[in-house]
């Protein structure tokens, strides 16, 4: 019951019945505040029903050598049986275990899911070609979306299974079930697509289980690919050409082990943006960046590097084990709606490109293209939750690392260096009495007495910090058993000069029927234009003959949470990317700008360590 992530994972019946421990993680998924579409297959359920009947179970030999269950009139009665009576209730059982609440049907149970019966068949029967019409099988049209979505609000997972409806026919249609899971992946804008099957994702080999491939691009030649696996690269191609999800094929029967088949959109030589297009391929909204961590960790492998995802969810690479540390910070989280990525020969479009994946893999590079000295040590970070009030990772860093300098991973455009932010003063504002009628002597709406609050605590703020800049962002309302309740989330943008205490300084008390709460108190930071970080960017750009522009932005970053504690640390903010397209539907970045950035960025991490070796 959550209104996370969408997870839409292929389970097939083997993996169901004989391979329990996938529920687990299932289950961890969920526990991590994201929604759970399960598509079941079940053709190891099937085959059990013919065997308990018993009966033999039918096929056809298509032109193509290949064989399919042959599903007539008389067949399909023993096929949903299957599912009704092995596939789905092994599922309810088995995640009911974990404590999850499961609604499950088959796809054409009451329309949920509809299609069109195919077209008849060519197959080979005593080496001639013969036409067979009743096979009722046949490919998908539409679901009905806003039910599924209501499902995915009201219980921890949901279920869908073929067959699926003809409403035309008023029949039921067998689909296959990894290209039922990738259009509900389509039709639901789900965020993760996973098939999973009983190999390390796709073999090269069938024969050798380590022949993994790695990555499958969008014209790769698979001719290669045999049997059953065919429908799931038919799958996988069809979801990441018509959606916004990351999708793999993983196993044996988990999600979690590296044995992953990735499937990208876009091109196979795109060389020194290679991981910025993949990267920004795998949705990663906070609070769901398990996938993009995990994906990094099994990905960045070098020799000199150590890696590891620390408790707080975050990815952490180092290179050198020196006293003299350097601490580039960036953040894997994005801010929410995902929309299909898009490259083209200038640069890459998609959510989270400019804010701040495309700094973040800036950072990645850095670990491959600096030397870093004996006595040095470069730490690199892609820290959870920035886009959120938590700013969980940050904290975490800010109270379990170390370092000497910081630089923090974000927009400031090829020519300039960020030294400082404002800070975030956020306020819930919650009002709660009795309804009375709107034509009572001075009455007052709850609303109009919340932007009268609203008003009174701007200007308690502007007093102390005339700088300032105030939003409210949101308002709730509703109205039970007499009682009116409206809350409003009011931010305030806090100038440096405000100081650390600001928020000691504002009365917030309006009344018994009025409480604030405060979500977030964080101070404004302004670093020094002097030291040898500044001056490492300041020869960096002057190498590229490039006049350094310095800028404080009127955001928040995690330089702010980290300023908390880290006072004396200097700390500056770089990276590619125009920061007026942070939070929009127009995130561009160019590939010229990645290039420059990283350029600069390289310079100035082996100046720093240089200028610090001679203190």
């Amino acid at each position: 019951m959550s209104s996370g992530s969408l997870y839409v994972i292929k389970l097939g019946s083997s993996t169901i019945v004989n391979h329990p421990h996938i529920f687990e993680e299932i289950s961890l998924i969920v526990k991590r505040g994201n929604q759970v579409l399960l598509v079941a297959g079940g053709a190891e359920a099937i085959k059990q029903k013919y065997e308990s009947i018993p009966r033999t179970m039918p096929f056809l030999t298509l032109p193509s050598g290949d064989e399919v269950r042959y599903c007539s009139p008389e067949e399909m009665p023993i096929i949903r049986a299957a599912y009704h009576e092995i596939i789905l209730p092994t599922i309810h059982t088995q995640l009911k275990d974990y404590g999850l609440s499961v609604y499950s049907q088959l796809g054409g149970d009451q329309g949920l899911v509809y299609g069109e019966k195919a077209k008849p068949l060519k197959v080979i029967k005593d080496q001639k070609t013969i036409i067979v019409r009743d096979s009722l099988f046949g490919h998908f049209v539409g679901s009905h979306v806003a039910f599924l979505k209501f499902a995915l609000q009201a219980f921890d997972v949901v279920c869908v299974s073929p067959p699926i409806l003809d409403p035309e026919l008023d029949v039921y249609i067998n689909i296959d079930a990894d290209v039922l899971a990738a259009h509900l992946a389509v039709d639901l804008e789900a965020h993760h697509l996973r098939f999973v099957t009983g190999t390390a994702g796709l073999l090269e080999d069938v024969e050798d289980k380590h022949s993994t491939i790695e990555s499958v691009y969008t014209n790769d030649e698979l001719s290669f690919v045999k049997g059953r696996m065919k429908q799931k690269v038919r799958a996988a191609q069809l979801a990441i050409q018509q959606g916004i999800c990351d999708v793999n094929i993983t196993g044996p029967h988990t999600l979690e082990a590296p044995g992953k088949t990735w499937f990208w959109n876009m091109d196979r030589e795109l060389g020194a943006f290679d991981l910025l297009n993949k990267v920004a391929r795998i949705p990663s909204v906070s609070q769901d960046e398990h996938v993009l961590a995990h994906y990094l960790l099994e990905t960045i492998k070098q020799p000199s590097v150590s890696a590891e995802i620390d408790h707080a969810g975050n990815i952490v690479f180092r290179k050198g084990n020196g006293p003299n540390t350097l601490l580039l910070l960036g953040h894997i989280d994005t801010v929410p709606h995902v929309w299909p990525v898009r490259s083209d020969s200038k640069g890459i479009t998609g959510r989270g490109i400019v804010d701040a994946k495309g700094c973040f893999v800036n950072f990645i590079h850095m670990l491959q293209e600096v030397e870093v000295p004996e006595q040095g040590s470069l730490l690199v970070i892609g820290a959870v939750e920035e886009e959120i009030s938590s700013s969980k990772g940050a904290h975490f860093i800010r109270d379990h690392y170390k370092a000497d300098a910081v630089i923090i991973g974000e927009p400031s455009g090829v020519e300039s260096l960020t030294l400082g932010y404002y800070g975030l003063f956020k306020l819930e504002i919650t009002i709660h009495r009795a309804q009375e009628h709107t034509a009572a002597k001075d009455s007052q709406s709850v609303i109009d007495e919340l932007y009268s609050v609203v008003s009174d605590i701007r200007v308690l703020v502007r007093d102390i910090d005339p700088h300032s800049l105030s939003s409210l962002i949101d308002i709730e309302h509703h109205n039970e058993r007499g009682f009116l309740t409206v809350k409003g989330t009011l931010n305030f943008r806090i100038s440096p000069a405000a100081g650390n205490d600001y928020q000691k300084k504002i009365d917030l008390s309006f009344g018994e029927n009025v409480t604030v709460d405060i979500l977030r108190a964080t101070p404004g930071f302004s670093n020094s234009r002097t030291g040898s970080l500044v001056k490492a960017f300041v020869r960096s750009f002057a190498k590229q003959e490039k006049s350094i522009h310095y800028i404080k932005k009127r955001g928040t970053s995690d330089m702010n949470t980290l300023a908390t504690t880290w006072d004396s640390v200097p700390m500056v903010a770089y990276g590619p990317g125009d920061s007026s397209l942070d939070h929009t539907n127009d995130e561009y970045l160019h590939y010229g700008e990645v290039e420059e950035t990283r350029t600069i960025l390289k310079e100035a991490v082996n100046e720093w360590f240089r200028l610090r070796l001679e203190e």
